[in-house]
């Protein structure tokens, strides 16, 4: 997804299950800002750089794909954009491909009430974050957040579905690999990865053989994906944007209110009165729908809501005493991708699976292993010692 729906239709979602405009703002800041935390920007603010929840693309091209390498990768990728819906899937294949295969994105799975559930009681930057982890296993499911060709490749079988009449006519997708390049939806010409037979290049990561289809919300296509045996999959955009807006009003009433937070659970009754609305947006050709989301989000709080700048945190951060630093926007938007990706870190290794590292309990044995927990384990064990005293 994209900032259209991370930011603005995120901020839709939060007013409309019963949060204030500056606070649904500070959601749908958090759940932007997630495509942007990386360690090229963390290192300009000397934040803990293991808190990056992206990579960018120049970042990626450096990247040595040697297991240390990979298992970076996808502890940010799995973690943050490609959550895995079944990490006990069975796969007929060695090991390896077994591993990678369960790394599969997909709506509603174990993970993503994991996820909600580690937000609750914490802060809105939490929440924010969570709430693109939970978009985008709508946009980015059927793609795994690992470099694999076994999994993430597709074939030139690509169609989009054009609606015409009372179904759809087939156009066939033509792709590009044109870095600068840009997506040409009135012709059927998209950019999308070069393609590389090494299992591990950087160019299977996710879905980059799809190039940014998944990311438009009025996209229908139908493709073969590698995982599935090249066996056709339709993939209807507008209706998986929508349950996943539907899904983010839930599970934000859910940690508002301290509510149960279920699987499979959509608040259409909230969207009712804007119904049409929504889907002239999702099904609007356009490869930037953020006017539109923006206007809606507008006419709902009656306020105006500010461009996204991603600078706007950063000075706050930089200059606060290193024991505020914590307590800054920043600080705890930090602190919740810290918790996420040790989560998913941990969920991925309990699986049988090193593909992200290595996990401990922080709490019985100390810190070992990664450096990347190193702050959150300090965090958590001063929690514990303060709770034994009290």
């Amino acid at each position: 997804m994209q900032k259209d729906f991370h930011y603005y239709a995120t901020y839709c979602a939060a007013c409309l299950s019963g949060y204030p405009h500056e606070e649904s703002l500070t959601i749908a800041y958090s759940a932007q800002f997630v495509d942007l935390c990386s360690r090229t920007l963390l290192s300009r603010i000397k934040g803990p750089e293991q808190a990056a929840t992206t990579q960018l693309k120049l970042e990626l091209m450096e990247v040595t794909t040697n297991i240390i390498g990979l298992q970076d990768i996808t502890r940010i990728w799995s973690s943050f954009h490609f959550l895995p819906y079944d990490l006990s899937a069975e796969k007929k294949s060695g090991r390896r491909y077994r591993n990678k295969y369960r790394l599969i994105c997909d709506v509603n799975g174990d993970l993503l009430v994991d996820t909600v559930e580690l937000a609750r009681g914490k802060s809105l930057q939490a929440a924010g974050l969570a709430m693109h982890v939970l978009a985008d296993t709508w946009a980015h499911r059927y793609f795994a957040g690992t470099p694999s060709l076994v999994i993430n490749n597709t074939t030139n079988y690509f169609y989009e579905l054009l609606p015409e009449g009372e179904g759809y006519r087939e156009r066939p997708i033509t792709f590009k690999h044109n870095p600068m390049g840009t997506d040409d939806i009135d012709h059927g010409i998209y950019i999308n990865s070069l393609y590389q037979y090494s299992e591990n290049s950087i160019m299977n990561l996710g879905h980059g053989r799809a190039g940014h289809l998944p990311d438009y919300s009025f996209m229908r296509y139908k493709y073969l994906p590698a995982w599935g045996g090249y066996a056709e999959i339709i993939k209807d955009n507008p209706s998986d944007y929508y349950h996943a807006f539907c899904q983010m009003i839930y599970a934000m009433k859910s940690l508002r209110t301290g509510s149960v937070f279920e699987k499979e659970i959509y608040d259409t009754e909230a969207v009712k009165p804007y119904e049409n609305r929504i889907h002239d947006i999702l099904e609007k050709r356009q490869l930037n729908a953020c006017e539109d989301w923006k206007a809606f989000g507008e006419d709902l709080s009656g306020m105006e809501i500010p461009d996204f700048d991603p600078d706007q945190y950063l000075q706050e951060y930089a200059e606060a005493e290193k024991d505020r630093k914590d307590d800054t926007f920043l600080g705890r938007f930090f602190l919740a991708a810290l918790a996420q990706k040790s989560m998913v870190s941990k969920k991925i290794f309990l699986s049988g699976s090193l593909l992200a590292g290595f996990s401990l309990n922080y709490a019985k044995v100390g810190f070992k292993g990664l450096k990347d927990f190193r702050k959150l384990a300090e965090k958590q064990i001063e929690k514990m010692k303060m709770t034994t005293k009290g």
